[in-house]
Order: structure tokens, then C-alpha cells, then sequence
């Protein structure tokens, strides 16, 4: 956004506005604004009509623009996050890009999960049933996104009938400078993994947030395990040699209050790090050797090309590149 020189914000940006319901509700929304200061009172009718707009970060200098934008005294916004292009804006360009760029008719494609992998299934779902692509057969990673793909009339099959696959294309949470991935936040590793290693091209889509120096300092690194006994399987995760130096704490991951569940009937114990993981190599080997862990979250020099999202655009980082 632009100052000009009567004090009036102009310039083109999107944003994402929360506002106070009451004392103990809020709400979030989105919207566009393009031109000066005096056409914010427009925004009522642009956006929800439910949300109203109320910039507390200019407040000095937008004092009028409450009365001008006819502001409810309950509909108080409480913070203004000023972005170039909305989240879900971001995941849908990566998404669709990833799809655009990769996929071709006569392919048999992965399909990852999250809310990034979304978009990737939906874009292909699109091309399908425009007759872009033909021929098009699918693997999903887990029973929501085969829902998904079910209702764009996506043609699905399994590991056991099509053993290799020419693409997958999935999310992650972490990214780290050699492509390894942190993945699994969404609950369904197992899967995404047994897919994706069989993909002759692994591309994954994510916003620039998820790239990091070192793997496991931005949330849970989950670990599946078995229901049997699987409080002594997370008092084994805490004694791996690879986690000595990074301060380790376990929890069992919860699911409106009960244990969450995975697709094949598994528990997932998150693990979190004060410092990033010095060897992920070691600590994956150590790990599966553990009986009782179905697998982890650490995908090690499985992906091949990152389509990384941010406010200044898209860039492609290809491995060994």
C-alpha cells in the first residue's frame, strides 16, 4: 500500500480482517480494496455482510472513516493483517501450477492431502472433466481426499494395480534446503508415504512459510504408531539417540477429546524440538527400527522439484539446484 501526500492510502492489496462478535467470538474475513481512503466506504458493500471494516493500525489517520463506512458499534474490528494475496490464494496458485506444469494425459498421478493438496486435486479434477486430460487414472493418500476426487469424477486406483506412478503431488510442513520434508500434520503419513515413494516425480507445493534451515522447530513432527501399548512406544520415541540434543517432548495427538484415529486404525504420537534435528538421517533409521512405529513424518530425499508460494510470487527450487 501507498501513502500519498493528503494522506489518503492508495494502492491495490488484499486483506484478511478479523473482527470481535462479542466478548467471546470473533470471526475472519477476506477482501479486496483498490483505490483511495475515501472508497474504503464501499467495502460494506463489497464484502460479507456481516463483517465490517475498521483499520485500528491507521486509527490516527483514518479517524472519519468509521462514520463513512457506517460501523456498527459491535462490529469493532480487533486486527487488520494488510497481505498481497490471501492464503488460500497462495496454496490454489501452487496447487494449480503444480498440475499445469506436471501432469499430462496417460499419467497416473498421486494425490497428496492437506489444504495446499487440495487445490492440486481440484485442478486436476477441472482438466479431467473439461477433456484436457485424458486417460488420467489417481492414488489417493488418504479416504478425504478420495472424496474429493470422487466428486470431480477422478478415476481412482491402487498401489496394488498400478505399483508406479508417473507424479505425486502433496503438501508438507517443513521444507528444508536438501527438499527433505517434515510431513504428517494432517494425519495421514502412512499413505502419503507408501505413494509417494513410488512416484518417478515427487512435487511438492507449499507457501514460503514452510521452508526452514532445519527440520522439526516449526510444530509437530507426528510418528504412527500402533494402539497396542502405545504409551510404551512413546516413552521409546523420547530415548532415541538423534533427539538427545534437541530437547523432546512427546504428546499423544487428540481428536475432540479422545485419541485421534488415523485411516488404517493407527494412533499418531507428535513430537516436538526446541532445537531442529541434527542428523535426520540417523534419527529416521532410529526410528523405524522401533518396534511399534508404523512410520514418520520425516520424508528423506523423496522430493524432487518444490513450487514455493510467497508475497513476491512463485518460485520453482528443483533438487541438487
Amino acid at each position: 500500500m501507498l501513502m500519498n501526500s493528503s494522506g489518503r492510502i492508495s494502492g491495490f492489496a488484499f486483506y484478511s480482517y478479523s473482527y470481535a462478535k462479542t466478548n467471546k467470538q470473533s470471526a475472519t474475513f477476506s477482501c479486496c480494496f483498490k483505490g483511495n481512503l475515501h472508497h474504503l466506504s464501499l467495502l460494506p458493500k463489497t464484502c460479507s455482510k456481516s463483517a465490517y471494516f475498521f483499520p485500528n493500525h491507521f486509527q490516527t489517520r483514518l479517524h472519519t472513516l468509521k462514520k463513512r463506512s457506517q460501523i456498527p458499534q459491535d462490529r469493532m474490528v480487533t486486527r487488520v493483517q494488510m497481505q498481497v494475496i490471501s492464503t488460500e490464494e497462495l496454496k490454489k496458485a501452487v496447487g494449480y501450477k503444480a498440475v499445469d506444469d506436471h501432469v499430462r494425459s496417460g499419467m497416473v498421478v498421486g494425490l497428496g492431502t492437506g489444504s495446499t493438496a487440495y487445490y492440486a486435486v481440484e485442478r486436476l479434477g477441472q482438466k479431467i472433466k473439461s477433456g484436457e486430460f485424458v486417460d488420467i487414472v489417481a492414488i489417493p493418500t488418504s479416504t478425504k481426499t478420495e472424496n474429493q476426487a470422487k466428486t470431480w469424477g477422478i478415476p481412482l486406483v491402487t498401489l496394488d494395480t498400478h505399483p508406479s506412478l508417473d507424479i505425486a503431488i502433496d503438501g508438507a510442513d517443513e521444507v528444508d534446503s536438501q527438499l527433505n520434508l517434515v510431513k504428517g500434520r494432517g494425519g495421514a503419513l502412512l499413505r502419503e508415504k507408501m505413494v509417494e515413494v513410488e512416484a518417478n516425480k515427487l512435487v511438492i507445493i507449499v507457501d514460503e512459510s514452510k521452508l526452514v534451515t532445519g527440520l522439526g522447530i516449526t510444530g509437530a513432527m507426528p510418528v504412527e504408531v500402533t494402539p497396542f501399548c502405545w504409551k510404551r512406544t512413546m516413552r521409546r520415541l523420547l530415548q532415541v539417540e538423534a533427539f538427545q540434543d534437541c530437547q523432546v517432548s512427546a504428546k499423544i495427538r487428540q481428536e475432540k477429546d479422545t485419541v485421534y484415529v488415523t485411516d488404517n486404525h493407527n494412533y499418531i504420537v507428535d513430537l516436538f524440538f526446541q532445537k531442529p534435528i541434527p542428523d535426520v538421517s540417523l534419527a529416521a533409521r532410529q526410528l523405524i527400527d522401533i518396534v511399534g512405529i508404523v512410520e514418520h513424518g520425516l520424508f528423506l530425499n523423496m522430493a524432487d522439484i518444490c513450487i514455493v508460494s510467497g508475497m513476491n510470487g512463485i518460485r520453482v527450487i528443483e533438487k541438487n539446484k
